[in-house]
């Protein structure tokens, strides 16, 4: 049993309080799921084919020791942000390919928890409001959102395998539930080159659907060849750089509840964390039908 939270906001003056209506929401799961909690926040894209890497190290570390190896190595002066917690942000506009190598290569102690142009990714072990007080969640601004707090039932609690996962770029998904076939599915993407990091089912399903989408398909197309090929119990929830999307199998025996107004489309695996919102009393409550894409766009 896990927890699942998601938030886009419709109006842009919102974007400025999306942390603090999203921390209550992510703390109401905390029933659902105390081992290690998470969320992808979307930003506005940055400029000039900057990408951002959310960078976590689990201990302490010498990040200043990697910008002036950065620097040494790329002839580029590297634009880190301050840690917070066990997090940095490197900023980048070399190709993603060579940055991630060269970081696998001389760091391999650190995960590289997401790359993208909008995409800010954090996850840790711990209860929710440990981890939203760690990082700070409290202040987070941005379009829209997807979270997610973890009961392991299949594999171990460490932060790489705390939801959101990625695959690619400016891509994340959270999950509710157990895939029966995630085994299958690696099988069918490691020949094709595609690297796994865990053995959380979860992940080939994220890996799943962003193949697709590297293949030529849109998210939808995805999603439905998703359905096709996903095996088990599941509610997922996606974030891209400008869309949310949710999905339930085909019995719908993982919850989820929907609340939309014209401020702000929010998800939940239960109404107790949407209860707080504002005007909530008057918005359009539902729960999705299974095995039907409901994708909300920015």
């Amino acid at each position: 049993m896990c927890g699942i939270v998601g938030l886009l906001v419709k109006n842009p003056q919102l974007r400025e309080n999306l942390g603090e209506l999203m921390v209550p929401m992510l703390i109401g799961m905390s029933d659902r799921g105390s081992d290690s909690a998470g969320l992808a926040v979307f930003t506005e894209p940055l400029l000039n084919g900057d990408r951002k890497y959310s960078l976590y190290s689990g201990t302490k570390f010498d990040w200043q020791g990697l910008a002036q190896a950065y620097h040494a190595h790329f002839g580029i002066e590297s634009n880190l942000s301050v840690p917070v917690g066990d997090r940095s942000v490197l900023i980048s506009n070399l190709a993603p390919d060579p940055v991630k190598s060269w970081l696998k290569q001389h760091y391999p102690q650190l995960h590289i928890l997401s790359t993208g142009r909008t995409i800010d990714l954090y996850k840790d072990i711990g209860k929710p409001a440990d981890v939203a007080h760690r990082y700070n969640f409290q202040s987070l601004k941005g379009s829209h959102l997807v979270g997610h707090t973890r009961m392991a039932t299949e594999s171990a609690v460490t932060p790489d395998r705390a939801h959101p996962f990625t695959a690619g770029e400016d891509f994340c998904l959270v999950h509710n539930g157990s895939l029966s076939n995630p085994y299958e599915i690696r099988r069918k993407l490691e020949p094709r080159g595609i690297k796994f990091e865990t053995d959380n089912d979860t992940e080939a399903a994220c890996r799943f659907l962003e193949w697709r989408m590297q293949e030529g398909d849109d998210l939808e197309a995805a999603i439905k060849r998703g359905f096709e090929e996903l095996d088990g119990f599941y509610t997922f929830l996606m974030g891209t750089a400008d869309k949310l999307a949710l999905v339930r199998d085909a019995f719908g025996c993982k919850p989820a509840v929907v609340a939309e107004t014209d401020e702000y489309v929010a998800i939940a695996s239960e109404f107790r964390s949407l209860a707080h919102l504002p005007d909530v009393k008057h918005a359009h409550i539902y729960e999705p039908v299974p095995e039907e894409m409901y994708v909300w766009k920015i």
